[in-house]
């Protein structure tokens, strides 16, 4: 055999993939940029941070660590064993690797057996005889003879294959193994989903208790002003106004502990679902009041393009474009004819010990085209490259949305220190404010509207204090999210590197 024939040979048998090869998009063509528009760097040591770890790459695999809360870090643990939608998507991904089985089986050829047994039975010669009758009745004929039988076996074995001459099975394949890599990108998107949920709920229900010791502390303040308004009425000192006024601003404090009880139940509820059990299941663990989580006060964020390799919806994104080009060829692979080969294999005797001694078998090979179909299969070819274009319209969507998630992390996080900054000081203002305030009603040189005045500005002061400290957290939590924390970025699946 020459090498032409071969080559040939080669050819028909393995052909070639007919349809794009694909190539992950670079990231300039995605529009990503050299840098951050506000990048946020880890912030100097202060007293308060002292003694924490500097952050560091490796904590966006476990950034939830960085709070420093062993029962945030335990809630997570157990999200990701017990939740229901990450269960979901690990089935998902259970599928897809079925799926590319299932694709890669048409590379082989299909077996199939036969086997059959019959016996036919010869009736002949005989005489006919009555038995019975007598007095007028007639006896009943009963034919007496012979008969003889024969067993026939048979066992048939039947063999298909048809050839990938135009590489439609390996473009499914290869279809298959990035739906599979997807499914698995998913899986972790989840995952990081999941425990993000899971972090902000709970800092919702601390920042809840803590709002709740706020105003049950503001109530003992305003208790006690509405005594020593009492006294002052019964003393002459002042009017009934002072009462009515110190009544008033009681009943409003005590207004606001329902609406934050409920916010913290709400909390908690979520929490018992996000690991898989009922709401009320970690009532008992959450009762004690902690403070709100406080992390880093910074995070090397990186560039962009780093960013984008870390977040597994970006690279699933990237994967479902690889699927999407992979399904034109075997789109394409339908316009070409298909070769298909067969042959069976048959043997018959009369007895088991003698099956095998007489074989007969064919070969046989068959080459369809379709030749008109009313433009069927060339639609579907474009159909295919519509989906392509989808699949790249949605990786450039993803990709941008996670810039602007980053974007967005950084911005809050930064507006939510420069608040408790300043609230820090309003803080310590309004309180001596409410001390001066306090000494000087009892002492009666102001009125108690000036008084009320000052206790307001106080609870003001101590509530949006607690509440930058929780947006501090949150944005934390959405930065270390928009990084693609909580995902190593080495996960063992079948994928692209985009950029």
């Amino acid at each position: 055999m020459n090498r032409a024939s071969a080559a040939a040979i080669a050819l028909l048998l393995g052909g070639c993939a007919v349809g794009p090869n694909y190539h992950a998009p670079p990231a300039g063509a995605l529009g990503v940029p050299a840098g951050y528009a506000e990048p946020v760097t880890a912030a100097p040591r202060t007293a308060a941070t002292i003694g924490r770890p500097d952050p560091a790459p490796s904590d966006l695999a476990a950034w939830w660590r960085t709070f420093d809360d062993p029962l945030l870090t335990d809630l997570v643990a157990r999200a990701t064993v017990g939740n229901l939608q990450i269960a979901q998507s690990a089935a998902r991904l259970v599928q897809a690797r079925e799926a590319l089985v299932q694709a890669g089986a048409d590379r082989f050829p299909t077996l199939s057996g036969s086997a059959g047994a019959s016996h036919n039975v010869t009736r002949g010669g005989g005489s006919s005889i009555v038995v019975g009758g007598g007095n007028g009745s007639p006896g009943t004929v009963v034919t007496t003879g012979g008969s003889s039988g024969t067993t026939q076996l048979s066992l048939g074995l039947d063999a298909s294959w048809q050839a990938d001459i135009f590489g439609g099975v390996r473009r499914g394949i290869e279809a298959a193994r990035a739906d599979e890599a997807a499914a698995g990108f998913d899986l972790e998107a989840v995952r990081t989903a999941i425990a993000g949920e899971v972090a902000t709920n709970y800092i919702d229900a601390r920042l809840a208790q803590t709002r709740l010791r706020i105003a049950l502390t503001t109530l003992r303040t305003q208790d006690d002003n509405l005594q020593i308004a009492g006294w002052r009425v019964q003393a002459g000192l002042v009017s009934a106004l002072d009462v009515e006024q110190a009544r008033g601003q009681r009943a409003q404090t005590a207004a606001s502990i329902p609406a934050i009880e409920t916010s913290y139940a709400q909390a908690v509820a979520r929490l018992g679902i996000l690991v898989g059990q009922a709401p009320g299941a970690l009532r008992g663990e959450m009762e004690a009041s902690r403070p709100i989580p406080r992390g880093p006060d910074g995070i090397a964020v990186g560039i962009p393009a780093e960013t984008l390799r870390r977040r597994p919806d970006v690279r699933r994104a990237e994967r479902q474009l690889a699927a999407a080009t992979a399904r034109i060829g075997v789109a394409q692979a339908a316009l070409y004819p298909a070769l298909s080969i067969g042959g069976n294999l048959n043997t018959s005797a009369a007895s088991i010990g003698s099956l095998g001694s007489l074989l007969t078998g064919s070969l046989f090979a068959g080459l369809a085209h379709t030749i008109f179909d009313g433009g069927r299969r060339r639609s579907q070819v474009r159909s295919a490259r519509a989906g392509a274009d989808i699949a790249l319209a949605g990786y450039r969507q993803t990709v941008l949305t996670g810039l602007e998630d980053v974007e967005n992390a950084m911005q809050a996080l930064a507006a939510a220190k420069a608040r408790q900054v300043q609230l820090a000081i309003a803080l310590d203002a309004s309180n001596n404010a409410a001390l001066y305030a306090r000494s000087q009603y009892r002492s009666g040189l102001i009125d108690f509207l000036t008084l009320l005045q000052s206790e307001q500005a106080l609870l003001s002061a101590r509530d949006q204090l607690a509440a930058a400290q929780a947006d501090q957290a949150l944005s934390l939590v959405q930065l270390y999210l928009a990084l693609g924390g909580g995902w190593q970025s080495d996960t063992n699946y079948r994928a692209g590197t985009p950029g």
